[in-house]
């Protein structure tokens, strides 16, 4: 099973066992719905979905079997993931481009360590060894990604690749 990270749990709400989930992921509308399975914590508590709602900037989550606070205040400050093959999207996800190699022009620049994000675009964080790279995960940039191969090609403009 290939776990996705899609936010943390930051506080309970209320007394009736509700959730809140602070949350960027893309694919929200797929994964918040009744029936569906979150995965809690370090131990990866499987819990799946009976009500959701958006409170102010809130993901407000209710799971079966879990009916009051005091069954859900042990997931307060943990992470929360999905199964990535309970998620059919085609395509790819931003977290299956963590690993890749970065090439410019057929030499590698480094392996890409995390998404940025940002509101204007997320940015790829490439590192090879105590060099950083940060591109733009924006189409003018990127030119190829192939995930069987683990690699990415990049057009880069003067300026862009760190040299040093």
């Amino acid at each position: 099973m290939k776990y996705i990270y899609i936010g943390d749990v930051v506080n309970t709400h209320g007394l009736k066992g509700e959730v809140r989930l602070i949350s960027n992921f893309e694919h929200k509308k797929k994964v918040f719905k009744k029936g569906f399975k979150l995965y809690i914590g370090r131990d990866k508590d499987e819990l799946i979905i009976n009500t959701y709602r958006v409170h102010k900037e809130y993901d407000m989550l209710t799971f079966e079997g879990l009916t009051s606070i005091d069954d859900v205040i042990i997931y307060k400050g943990d992470k929360a993931y999905i199964n990535r093959d309970d998620l059919k999207i085609k395509g790819y996800f931003d977290e299956d481009l963590i690993g890749l190699y970065v090439y410019n022009n057929d030499r590698c620049i480094g392996q890409v360590e995390f998404i940025m994000k940002n509101k204007a675009h997320n940015i790829l964080v490439v590192t090879d060894g105590n060099k950083k790279n940060m591109i733009p995960y924006i189409p003018e940039f990127i030119s190829d990604i192939n995930l069987e191969n683990q690699r990415m090609d990049i057009k880069a403009i003067e300026g862009l690749i760190n040299e040093n």
